[in-house]
């Protein structure tokens, strides 16, 4: 579902999750799925939650969390 979600709001880019950077909390909790798997993105325009995105099915639970609670807002 999450992942269904996520990559609708790529397509659209209309969500929250991906006109903001990343928090504190998002940072913190996907640190490691970004350093495993989007370490070469370049931050800024919503680049590394893009990328955390089509990863999203190999993301940690934390992380899937917060960017699942970013996209509600």
């Amino acid at each position: 579902m999450l992942r269904i979600v996520l990559t609708a709001a790529l397509l659209c880019g209309t969500t929250a999750v991906y006109a903001q950077e990343l928090t504190t909390a998002q940072r913190d909790a996907c640190m490691g799925d970004y350093e495993k798997f989007c370490k070469s993105v370049t931050p800024g325009g919503g680049r590394i939650i893009a990328c955390l995105a089509k990863q999203s099915d190999k993301l940690t639970p934390a992380c899937k969390k917060v960017l699942a609670e970013a996209e509600k807002k």
